[in-house]
């Protein structure tokens, strides 16, 4: 097991064939899963058979993008997880955040100091240009947290998934910030 990043209160690590319990409880919470499946858990056999290999074949291919173990630095508690991945096509300079926590860590502000501490690695250390991140436009709490994180609204699109979801008709945001943008924020010459 890999620690990608340590943040003052989160630890990323690399997910391993023994988080499956881990995935299964935060996908099992209805809440949690309120914006992506409409409340619906996702099986534990599909977490164990296909979501966690997936995960563990990212890690043999990309250096620090994929999805990330986050625990809390003081207990090692399972906390949720962030995504830092490619974007379409395979794109390794165009990276899709996201992040999903379970509902004690809600409201404490680790969405938003993971969020930065990735952002922040990938426009020091790995030549990401852009990086963007998509919610439901009626999820208010994630959108904040792109805000907070410096991200800005580009644009609002149809929610074309496959399942009933609420607040479905006002569609789905993404959000972006670039390199130039990240640079000029922290008085770096572009």
């Amino acid at each position: 097991m890999r620690i990608v990043l340590q943040t003052p209160r989160l630890t990323l690590r690399e997910f391993t064939e023994d988080d499956v319990d881990n995935l299964f409880s935060l996908n099992s919470d209805p809440e949690v899963m309120r914006y992506l499946t409409g409340g619906r858990p996702t099986p534990r056999e599909q977490i164990r058979d296909e979501i966690i290999p997936f995960h563990l074949a990212v890690y043999e291919r990309l250096d620090r993008l994929g999805t990330w173990a986050a625990e809390s630095a003081a207990t090692g508690e399972f906390v949720g997880w962030f995504h830092f991945r490619p974007g379409p096509d395979g794109d390794v300079t165009n990276i899709d955040l996201g992040y999903r926590l379970r509902r004690p860590a809600w409201h404490k502000g680790y969405a938003t100091e993971g969020s930065r501490a990735l952002i922040d690695m990938g426009f020091s250390d790995l030549g990401v240009e852009r990086v963007f991140g998509h919610t439901m436009t009626v999820n208010a709490a994630s959108r904040h947290v792109l805000d907070k994180c410096g991200l800005t609204l580009v644009r609002t699109t149809p929610y074309d998934g496959p399942d009933a979801i609420d607040g479905a008709e006002q569609g789905q945001v993404e959000y972006a910030l670039t390199r130039a943008e990240w640079l000029g924020r922290h008085g770096l010459p572009a």
